[in-house]
């Protein structure tokens, strides 16, 4: 085999992987793009296809274990935008029907929106202040606050 033909191959993968890159959102291949240019690299030293992939497994595999705990703590300070229903989790809301037992569905007013709501806590009354817990299906779950 010609010796730049490995190094055309090597560079196909890095773009192959780059490609899987930039179609995640998560970061899954960078680390091995770098291993792969790495070897593409090799290739004007030697033509054993042995070393090449020892030299793309041993820079993927340093890569990764040196930047993933960074990538790690990175992806922990950002916090998900809450933009549905979930938001309603913590909101405080008004019941505007009796709710008397577990098993029945009263209705409170929550960020100015009606709402179906369950309790593991009941009686709660009309008028009563409720906490959102949790959401099941399209109903909220709420406790009564003091």
């Amino acid at each position: 085999m010609q010796p730049y033909v490995m190094a055309y191959i090597w560079i196909g993968i890095a773009a192959f992987l780059t490609a899987v890159e930039i179609a995640t959102v998560q970061l899954v291949s960078v680390w091995f793009v770098l291993g792969a240019l790495c070897a593409a690299l090799t290739t004007i030293f030697t033509d054993s296809i042995v070393i090449q992939i020892v030299v793309f497994v041993s820079v993927s595999l340093v890569t990764l274990i040196a930047t993933r705990p960074l990538v790690k703590k990175a992806k922990q300070k950002i916090r998900p935008l809450r933009t549905n229903s979930d938001r309603l989790i913590g909101e405080t809301g008004v019941m505007l029907a009796d709710l008397n037992d577990m098993h029945s569905v009263g209705q409170a007013k929550v960020m100015g929106k009606v709402w179906s709501v369950k309790t593991d806590n009941p009686p709660l009354q009309a008028g009563d202040t409720v906490r959102v817990l949790a959401i099941e299906g399209v109903k909220l779950i709420v406790e009564k606050l003091n």
